[in-house]
């Protein structure tokens, strides 16, 4: 008997019912065998506005490898931060889970001589996740979750380590603002010549051919320091030395050239990390993830939006965020579906197969759908505070509420992104939903940490970074516009 190699329309049915399906899961199965786990890169800016980026409306500078990753992937246009600073959003990130869940996300940031304030060791994380499953983990770049030895990078899920422990790091010293060495390889101090945003890409090309070498699935989250203060660009050794000399902390620091050399750096950075895969034919089966921690800070671009790095307005927490995967999201969308970055946590381990602690259950959600099947937005809640200021803040489909200090608005930041017209009065039964949304759902995480008995004055230190007063409180202004295409 000759067996027909003709595929009946049947089969063509099912087979085409099981790549939606596997699409869905993440997870693919060709005539019953499972296909590799797809690689993880996991790219994080630090202090990086939304337009800050050429794919995201940036005129006066070029970012070709990010925009390499959106033009094979697809771009948020609707993308929050868990919070207006670092470690917070970071905390979210890892653990997938609103940071107020855990002591470690109130403290905004953490003080730098903290040493009983961090992640929790036995706490599931994305790294400790995945690898339960096989992967390889590696972190290059910033920590800022917590020092050791009761907290570090390698008791929370990572393999390896490579970078620095604290919020900001001089590029060429690699020194925090108090003068002391922060660049490790482990657990090992280590002293090396260059400049940092050099340093870890150098090292993320290293990880890349290594699991390659391997054939393990990978983690790689590459988190750098850049744009973050010290404002340094490549050759500005001597800005260096300078702010060494005077401790000034770059309180009158940077420019928008030495911000805009900063980001082309990183993007080069970049470029050799997606060469890096190209070279070692894994780019069609990794995911690769670029974002921020929060909005834009001194000399960022945050246009349409008003706000900076500490401010519940949109321009402290609306971020860009793009993921390509070529092997299973289709080349050159953009989705409106609004997302956090707590989402990512869920969506990589469906990408995986991975599950998430039923103890420590994600409150992000799962964007495959949006990414790999085009499927239509999910309106959801999500919330914020942020001590500093007092400020609240709760976006249920195109509704916005915000609190700072005693004033108190609703904007549909999709018609007024820019937060201008408050619809408080003319809106009220809108307004009174979400001020109640939001009480239940503070209720439900930790009550805000009391940052004067830890040293730490927040909104005072952060302010005096920027070189601006926190948010103004006119009940109809919050803060002035900014002119399109402005920096």
């Amino acid at each position: 008997m000759v067996q027909s190699d003709t595929i009946t329309r049947r089969a063509l049915l099912r087979h085409a019912a099981l790549g939606t399906l596997a699409l869905a899961s993440g997870i693919d199965r060709v005539f019953g065998q499972p296909a590799p786990r797809p690689n993880i890169v996991f790219i994080m800016a630090d202090d990086l506005g939304y337009a800050d980026v050429a794919c995201y409306g940036r005129p006066d500078l070029a970012t070709p490898n990010i925009d390499r990753i959106a033009a094979n992937g697809v771009r948020f246009l609707q993308a929050y931060a868990n919070s207006a600073v670092c470690s917070a959003t970071r905390t979210a990130l890892i653990t997938g889970r609103y940071q107020y869940r855990l002591r470690v996300g109130l403290e905004e940031p953490i003080p730098s001589d903290a040493t009983s304030v961090g992640l929790p060791p036995g706490h599931p994380t994305l790294p400790s996740l995945l690898k339960k499953i096989g992967y390889g983990t590696t972190l290059v770049g910033k920590w800022h979750l917590g020092p050791p030895p009761a907290f570090g990078p390698l008791k929370s899920g990572y393999d390896h380590f490579y970078g620095f422990r604290t919020g900001a790091l001089d590029y060429y010293a690699h020194t925090t603002t108090n003068q002391k060495d922060d660049l490790w390889d482990g657990d090992i101090a280590i002293h090396e010549t260059g400049y940092l945003t050099d340093l870890l890409g150098r090292r993320a090309v290293d990880v890349v051919n290594r699991y390659a070498r391997s054939r393990q699935p990978f983690l790689l989250s590459l988190h750098f320091n850049a744009p973050h203060w010290p404002w340094e660009a490549p050759g500005d050794e001597p800005e260096s030395a300078r702010l060494r000399a005077t401790n000034l902390r770059d309180y009158d620091g940077g420019s928008q050239k030495t911000y805009q050399r900063m980001i082309e750096a990183m993007d080069a950075q970049i470029g050799r990390v997606l060469q890096g895969l190209d070279s070692n034919g894994l780019t069609s089966n990794t995911i690769v993830v670029f974002t921020s921690d929060n909005g834009g800070e001194r000399f960022a671009d945050t246009w349409p939006f008003t706000g900076r790095k500490t401010e519940l307005l949109e321009g402290g927490l609306r971020i860009p965020s793009i993921v390509s995967w070529p092997a299973r999201i289709p080349r050159g969308r953009t989705t409106d579906q609004v997302s956090m970055t707590m989402d990512w946590l869920p969506t990589l381990l469906a990408a995986t197969g991975g599950t998430p602690d039923p103890a420590s259950p994600p409150d992000g959600i799962n964007l495959l759908p949006q990414v790999t099947q085009n499927a239509a937005p999910v309106s959801r809640k999500i919330f914020w505070r942020y001590k500093a200021n007092a400020q609240r803040a709760v976006r249920d489909g195109d509704f916005k509420y915000l609190k700072i200090l005693d004033n108190t608005f609703l904007f549909n930041v999709v018609d007024d992104p820019m937060e201008r017209a408050n619809l408080k009065d003319r809106r009220k039964d809108v307004y009174d939903r979400l001020v109640a949304g939001w009480f239940d759902w503070n209720a439900t995480m930790l009550p805000e940490v009391d940052e004067s008995s830890t040293g730490s004055n927040t909104g005072d230190l952060w302010a005096d970074h920027i070189g601006a007063k926190p948010a103004s409180t006119k009940a109809d202004n919050p803060v002035p516009p900014k002119k399109p295409g402005g920096v």
